[in-house]
């Protein structure tokens, strides 16, 4: 079974890091801080300029549900030709019908205009009506990868749903565990399971090296500081790494 330790990043230095800390494969986003959002073209070619692994790009018009409208779909489908013709390794999108059901007509519209590179189902799995029947759905589309934390916030509480999933896909699609990983994770959840694809972000907050602060005065949602920036972790990236070397071979 192929073994990945995908990053979700949404800056180069959080990229860098990963790709120092042994991550095999990137999702690179944009504002990862309300669950990632699609990323700017040129933050993506600045990525690709520092790291030499595979970058899978998220593709998601704003945050929320997964149930788009026409121009947010037509976004959708713009940022899929570009990003594929940026060179992307794969794309991570997902679209939901009104009743909860992966929207297969959409799906197979992004996946032509992916061009050929991979495609990761994302999130929008968790909060379907039927995992099982997305996860055939999926098969069908050509996806070749599932992002899932057996739809539970965290992947520990799905990790009875991921086994079966885990099981029913047989690697194909991969099934590509995600929410809360971390090296204890990956030792806990790998025997569980069978996945020997875990997904993490290892961010850390850090402080700003602003001087001047002036208080009160949000840019952004309400109760984040505006001095604190999210960054990846190499440390827990290695650790994590190791642990699924641990459990997988290295």
């Amino acid at each position: 079974m192929k073994k990945v330790l995908e990053v979700c990043v949404d800056s180069a230095e959080s990229a860098v890091r990963a790709a120092a800390g042994g991550a095999t494969r990137l999702e690179l986003c944009a504002n990862l801080v309300i669950g990632g959002t699609s990323p700017d073209e040129d933050l993506f070619r600045m990525v690709r300029e520092r790291v030499d692994i595979p970058v899978r790009v998220l593709l998601r018009p704003r945050c929320g549900d997964f149930l788009y409208t026409d121009d947010e779909f037509e976004l959708l489908r713009r940022q899929v030709r570009r990003f594929a013709a940026l060179g992307a390794d794969g794309v991570v999108i997902g679209v939901l019908r009104p009743d909860g059901m992966l929207d297969e007509p959409r799906m197979a519209e992004l996946i032509a205009l992916a061009g050929g590179c991979g495609v990761t189902l994302h999130r929008a799995f968790d909060v379907c009506r039927d995992p099982f029947a997305a996860l055939e759905a999926a098969r069908r589309l050509g996806v070749d990868t599932i992002l899932t934390a057996g739809q539970q916030a965290s992947c520990v509480d799905g990790a009875d749903l991921l086994r079966e999933l885990v099981a029913q896909s047989g690697g194909a699609p991969q099934i590509l565990v995600g929410a809360g990983v971390n090296a204890a994770v990956i030792r806990a959840l790998q025997p569980l399971t069978g996945a020997c694809a875990f997904h993490l972000s290892a961010k850390r907050v850090e402080d700003s090296g602003m001087q001047f602060r002036r208080e009160g005065v949000p840019m952004g949602l309400p109760g984040l500081s505006e001095f604190a920036v999210w960054r990846c972790d190499e440390a827990a990236v290695r650790a994590a790494r190791q642990s699924l070397d641990a459990c997988c071979g290295a």
